[in-house]
């Protein structure tokens, strides 16, 4: 897939299109905003163009002048310039700006449980696989995707709409313990009533969701997003002929899952199954 302009910008220029996309929004000149920020309008201008990186400061004063639903937004895409993340910036595009406002998400994964759903042991199971990464390096990674899952604990948590199919919950990651654990947090999630969580058959003739896992993201003032992973890249695009494409490969592997009632015994017989060999 073509990846977007968009998805080519650094950091700084993220940040800089933000900034001016709000600031038109509000009706404010350049000027009028340097002068509420306590700066020069070259700097507003600079910032807005990429060419100078925007201090926190900055930041934190930009969240409060233009009061957006997201209280830290300016602050988080700040923080994407001066912090060294672990992890694809693709992805910390999508956990940072587009899961986080999602109102409804829709995800596929044909080799591991999602990651809003995994649980700390489960996680940790899977980064300690990079051998490449360091034990520092993994407690970060399960500290983030722990923080992750704190959107499905909000007052208005988003739809989640989950297909795995369903060898992921008889592949050993981390062994029997971890994965007896991860499948009763996977039946107790599944239980909730704006999760619905269904097992695609392994003998599935489907073949749409072999090459990738992927997730799609409904939001309320933007046009649907998808996230789109391989081995060795991803992206993130909200580019109609992608999102089409994507969103028909959900559809299709849909029509081949279990029931959610009948996806859910099964998780609950997997529960049973690695309680014995425990």
């Amino acid at each position: 897939m073509a990846k977007s302009p968009e998805s080519r910008m650094s950091a700084s220029e993220r940040f800089g299109r933000e900034l001016a996309r709000h600031r038109r929004e509000a009706g404010l000149s350049q000027a009028r905003l340097a002068e509420r920020l306590g700066c020069s309008p070259s700097l507003v201008g600079h910032i807005e163009t990429g060419d100078r990186n925007p201090q926190i400061d900055f930041a934190e004063t930009c969240d409060r002048i233009f009061d957006l639903s997201d209280k830290q937004h300016f602050v988080r895409l700040c923080r994407r310039i001066s912090e060294s993340p672990f992890g694809p910036q693709w992805f910390l595009r999508w956990v940072e700006e587009i899961e986080p406002q999602a109102t409804g998400l829709r995800t596929w994964d044909p080799l591991l449980v999602p990651g809003l759903l995994q649980t700390e042991a489960y996680a940790r199971a899977i980064f300690r696989g990079h051998l490449a990464m360091s034990e520092r390096e993994v407690e970060k990674q399960v500290s983030a995707r722990m923080q992750r899952r704190l959107i499905l604990d909000r007052e208005d948590p988003p739809a989640l709409w989950v297909l795995i199919d369903e060898w992921v919950l008889h592949r050993p990651i981390g062994g029997a313990a971890v994965m007896q654990e991860q499948a009763e947090h996977l039946s107790t999630v599944a239980s909730r009533r704006h999760v619905t969580v269904q097992l695609v058959p392994h003998n599935t003739p489907c073949t749409d969701g072999l090459m990738s896992g992927f997730a799609i993201a409904e939001l309320a003032d933007a046009p649907i997003t998808v996230s789109v992973e391989s081995a060795a890249t991803g992206e993130v695009s909200a580019e109609p002929e992608v999102v089409s494409v994507i969103m028909g490969r959900y559809d299709r592997i849909r029509t081949e899952a279990y029931r959610p009632a009948e996806s859910l015994d099964k998780i609950k017989e997997a529960v049973a199954r690695w309680t014995q060999t425990t």
